[in-house]
């Protein structure tokens, strides 16, 4: 199987345990994606073909220091625009160089790695999509119609430039959907009003066809984070892990004064621990621990609830460990994230671009005093388990029927590059 990623952690980690499941039941296993950020998230000895390593030609800006500085709906239209659009055609060929050397029987696509599904449809294999982020599942778009006919717009004018026909969506596989949630986090609405269908993980009734399969978080082998003071953790106090992820956590200039007055306030009762750039961190009290990084699957089972960005990841991992969430969304999906963490009652949403000392303060308290958020975290936590993770998606993998075994390029051609071939 071929795993198709593109440049983001967030969206590799998931498919990290997938892979080793599919690896442990003798499949073989490669990965294509700019090579040079995928190489340090990936195991040692990952099969990797480059695709769409960032160059001065290729443009995109995935993640970039551009894109940081945005927010709403401007860094939406950024991300398409600026980086997920250039980052398919830049990543076209060499994913067709891989599949014409590992030869897959199936492709797992990233909805981000829209170049994957071009090329499983140029090659006639199946291929499921990897929702990594739950936020495309659940109509989006539904409040902000002009936005998604643009996204939509983007995509239809993507297929027609690779000669692929119209009509479809890169973005979810009509063979297989691997959800790395529940309808218990992200609730039953579905990606458009069908038939209502029994979601079998966790017994919650749903609007989604049939070929969704709602695996859960799937927790894989992480890179080393470094050494972690763990004998400073305050078994006395109510631990409390602060986080914006990797790719915002450049944006918490204003963000991480106002968690460090409220750390001050919560000082007798609750240890805060801030994963943050030492550079925009400030002077850390001696009631606080800071690191720049954290060993964040290791950490969770020995803290009482999570502050953080929304980040799909960072959020199923505290609530797989049963962990109310202070929410503080920055961009992208993450108020989707931050609105389903809400309405399932597991936490409590907060502003990020003006944050308040008091209303940081007021939500951590409720998330470590009102037994109703931690509740409604075991809630999901309980969905989580039952969904099976990493073995369900590699059991739903498994079920695919394995597609045409694409041939090498013959001698002296060029690698195909879209639907109509070279």
């Amino acid at each position: 199987m071929l795993f198709v990623v593109p440049p983001l952690a967030g969206h590799v980690n998931p498919t990290l345990a997938v892979a080793a499941e599919l690896a442990a039941r003798g499949h073989q296993v490669a990965w294509t994606g700019p090579a040079a950020a995928l190489a340090p998230l990936l195991p040692t000895g990952s099969l990797l073909y480059p695709a769409g390593d960032r160059d001065a030609a290729d443009g995109h800006d995935l993640g970039g220091a551009r894109w940081r500085d945005l927010r709403g709906i401007a860094a939406l239209r950024f991300l398409w625009a600026e980086a997920l659009i250039p980052l398919a055609r830049a990543m076209l060929p060499g994913v067709h160089t891989a599949v014409e050397t590992f030869r897959p029987d199936v492709m797992v696509c990233d909805q981000q790695a829209l170049a994957g599904p071009l090329v499983a449809r140029r090659h006639g294999l199946p291929w499921a999509t990897s929702a990594t982020t739950s936020a495309e599942i659940i109509r989006p778009f539904d409040d902000f119609p002009k936005v998604g006919e643009w996204v939509n717009l983007r995509i239809a004018a993507l297929l027609a430039e690779c000669g692929a026909p119209g009509g479809w969506d890169p973005r979810f596989s009509p063979h297989l959907v691997l959800v790395f949630s529940t309808p218990a986090l992200i609730g039953d609405g579905g990606p458009e009003r069908t038939e209502h269908v029994q979601d079998a993980a966790n017994g919650f009734a749903g609007h989604y066809p049939p070929h969704y399969a709602f695996v859960g978080p799937a927790f894989g082998a992480r890179p080393p984070a470094g050494d972690f003071p763990w004998r400073r953790l305050d078994p006395g106090r109510a631990r409390v892990l602060v986080s914006l992820g990797t790719l915002n956590r450049a944006a918490g200039a204003r963000f991480y004064p106002a968690v460090l007055r409220a750390a001050d306030a919560l000082a007798d009762r609750a240890q805060l621990i801030l994963a943050a750039p030492a550079g925009l961190a400030g002077d850390i009290p001696p009631h606080m621990l800071h690191q720049e990084y954290v060993p964040q699957l290791r950490l969770l089972p020995h803290l009482d609830a999570v502050l953080c960005h929304g980040g799909h990841n960072t959020v199923c991992e505290a609530l797989a460990y049963g962990l109310p969430l202070v929410v503080a969304p920055v961009r992208d999906d993450q108020p989707i994230v931050a609105r389903q963490v809400a309405e399932a009652g597991a936490g409590v949403r907060v502003r990020f671009g003006r944050a308040r000392t008091d209303e940081l303060h007021q939500a951590l308290t409720a998330v470590l005093d009102d037994p109703a958020h931690r509740r409604a975290a075991r809630r999901i936590q309980a969905s989580f388990a039952a969904a099976g993770g990493a073995a369900t998606a590699a059991d739903r993998l498994e079920k695919l029927p394995p597609g045409p075994r694409p041939g090498p390029s013959a001698p002296g051609t060029a690698p195909t590059q879209n639907e109509k071939g070279p």
